[in-house]
């Protein structure tokens, strides 16, 4: 495996890591689910509060959204496998983000 392989699989990890746990925290500080119709209310500072969330947090709610709903509704295999890459490579994208960001403030 090349090391820019071995980079990319980890920005993947660390995309989906962190969106889970951004998810987890804001359900522990408000006791319920984040979910994209946070936005849904209008301009409001609660909504633009809710845009950074939604940006990191979005691979996580994209896969979750998809498995429940392909558990309830019988989605199509082509949804889901569309979703999960969606998913996987907004995952990428964030992961890489914030590892340039880590390597910027000279953590990594």
């Amino acid at each position: 495996m090349t090391p820019e392989s071995m980079q990319m699989l980890l920005a993947l990890a660390f995309g989906f890591a962190v969106a889970g746990l951004s998810c987890s925290a804001f359900q522990l500080a408000t006791s319920r689910l984040p979910s994209f119709t946070m936005l849904a209310k209008g301009p409001s500072a609660q909504a633009l509060a809710a845009v950074p969330l939604l940006i990191v947090a979005a691979p996580f709610l994209i896969m979750r959204n998809t498995l429940m709903g392909a558990r309830h509704e019988a989605r199509q295999f082509q949804f889901v496998f569309l979703a999960t890459i969606i998913a996987g490579f907004w995952s990428l994208m964030s992961g890489q983000v914030l590892v340039m960001s880590l390597r910027a403030c000279g953590v990594v």
